[in-house]
């Protein structure tokens, strides 16, 4: 879905000129970043960073955030002209605090709490640690949606001394950094806080200790464990980690990063681990604060309530482009993540396609989602000449159960039209199809026309009966629209089409009238309405009958 900009011709936007996206914005914040950085600093790649906590699967959230952030190096790319990095970072030196519900072998998993995941082994039994299992999913999940970046582990990094040099620094400031952050802890947190958690010599645990004494020129730190034990431990080579906040500003200080997202849940995070990066001797990076997603009741996403929406689930409905236009639009407005989004973010993935092929102009072309969404190469095949909601209308009047019964509708509206010619229709009309069966179906709802929508029913069903077979879909919508205002003021021409999607569709949505009577014909659509008329005249508007090609 995504791929790496810095491969694409795509062209450059002067400065003078940034293109109407929020990705444009955050790039001028990362260019800022870089420029501060002193002499030769916008020599080198601009780097990115992601998190990965790899206590848990990869999620929704996890394509939200790599998504976005590629968008964002993508637009900087653009904006300068100048390369970038991303690196996708898994926190997965830190200990396992509580077992996840959603793993085998839970039993196993409780006995090993406390070490880090990289320590921990894999539940599933086909990897190294815990850790290493979640790596791969990371990485694969990630590889599937085409994302470019580089991986780096925590483990990793503290065993191989990448931080060395960051972790003697926070020795040395380690009393500012305890100031900072000890009065927004709890009073008994606060009498033991330290940012370095050891790891025991002989348990392997990551202790949450009290450090009794520091001593930067050694890189070591002095504790005691629960059964009063004294030892003096490295912070080098492994041998200790930072707590949450110190070690994300630890890692900015380390790797130089110029750019990083967070959720709103992370605000406070934000804030003291920037404070922290002040203190090592470097600015934090530059992000964005994206909101988080909501159910359909306005609640907050819970992974262990179950409220949300998966990817697996999205992407049996519909396309990951149009999951890459969802995540695309308002990201610091809070959004409802729920099925009823999917053939709304589709269709406007769809539109985005058509208006990109239509011009030249980059500035328009780089606000346009469909550019970011698909790399910055507009692929003109990512059309569709039917909405993905006329596709799902198709399928509930025509009650349909195989996509043959679509491609029959769809080659009689465009002979042209094939599976093989144009697999990426073929892919909409599959997830339509299993949109209708799970969701459009089992809620279809008719209702009896009243008088006025009555007899405006039965003009148009006249007028279609002498309407040309191969009429356009705009001339059919304007006959749609005639017939309407003869029976509704203008203010209450909204109702008209209302009517025909209640009474004829069973749902209070739909396509716009004339492209699906294109679709399904005009002769079915005559009968389809004969058909709503004949019901409600029977008293029996609520039966649902079966309309077949």
């Amino acid at each position: 879905m995504v791929s790496d900009s810095a491969h694409h011709a795509a062209p450059r936007a002067e400065s003078h000129e940034l293109p109407k996206a929020w990705p444009f914005e955050e790039a001028r914040k990362i260019s800022n970043h870089v420029a501060a950085g002193g002499a030769g600093a916008e020599a080198r790649p601009a780097l990115l960073e992601t998190g990965y906590g790899p206590s848990g699967l990869p999620h929704i959230g996890t394509f939200g955030e790599v998504a976005r952030t590629t968008w964002v190096r993508q637009a900087y790319e653009a904006l300068t002209g100048r390369p970038t990095r991303l690196l996708a970072f898994s926190d997965d030196m830190d200990a396992l605090r509580k077992v996840p519900t959603n793993v085998p072998n839970q039993a196993m998993l409780a006995e090993h709490l406390g070490l880090p995941l990289t320590r921990i082994p894999d539940p599933f039994g086909k990897f190294e640690s815990f850790a290493h299992h979640n790596n791969a999913m990371l990485r694969e999940f990630l590889d599937n949606f085409g994302f470019q970046y580089e991986f780096a582990s925590a483990t990793d990094y503290y065993t191989r001394g990448v931080f060395d040099a960051a972790l003697r620094r926070m020795l040395e400031v380690h009393d500012e950094i305890v100031a900072l952050i000890a009065p927004t802890l709890g009073e008994a947190r606060r009498a033991t806080y330290s940012p370095v958690l050891p790891i025991h010599p002989r348990t392997g645990r990551v202790m949450q200790v009290p450090v009794l004494g520091v001593d930067p020129e050694a890189g070591t730190v002095q504790w005691r464990d629960e059964d009063g034990e004294a030892f003096e431990t490295s912070v080098f080579g492994g041998k200790a980690k930072m707590q949450w906040k110190a070690d994300w500003a630890m890692r900015w200080f380390a790797l130089g990063v110029d750019y990083e997202m967070s959720g709103k849940d992370l605000i406070d995070s934000v804030r003291l681990s920037s404070q922290i990066c002040r203190v090592l001797g470097k600015e934090p990076p530059a992000g964005l604060t994206y909101e988080l997603f909501l159910d359909q009741n306005g609640q907050k996403i819970s992974k262990s309530k179950g409220n949300g929406l998966s990817i697996d689930e999205w992407l049996r409905y519909a396309p990951p482009e149009s999951l890459g236009q969802y995540m695309f639009h308002q990201p610091t407005r809070a959004k409802r993540l729920f099925f009823d989004v999917i053939p709304r973010a589709t269709d406007e993935y769809l539109a985005n396609v058509d208006k990109a092929a239509q011009t030249d102009d980059p500035a328009v072309l780089q606000a346009n989602p469909a550019w970011f969404i698909q790399g910055g190469t507009i692929r003109p095949q990512d059309s569709s000449p039917v909405s993905f909601t006329a596709l799902m209308n198709l399928a509930s009047v025509a009650n349909a159960d195989d996509t043959a019964t679509l491609w029959k509708f769809l080659q009689r509206y465009d002979p042209e039209l094939s599976p093989q010619t144009h697999p990426y229709v073929d892919q909409l009309v599959g997830r339509a199809l299993a949109y209708f069966r799970d969701f459009v179906r089992p809620a279809k709802v008719y209702r009896a026309p009243n008088e006025t929508e009555r007899k405006g029913l039965q003009d148009l069903a006249n007028a279609l009966r002498t309407t040309p077979a191969d009429a356009t879909p705009d001339a059919v919508q304007d006959i749609v629209f005639e017939v309407g205002k003869r029976y509704f003021a203008k203010p209450q021409l909204r109702s008209w089409f209302g009517c025909l999607y209640e009474v004829l569709l069973g749902q209070t949505e739909g396509p716009r009238f004339g492209i699906f009577a294109s679709l399904y014909g005009l002769p079915e659509t005559v009968g389809l309405i004969d058909g709503a008329l004949a019901r409600s005249a029977d008293g029996n508007e609520h039966a649902v009958e079966s309309v077949t090609a």
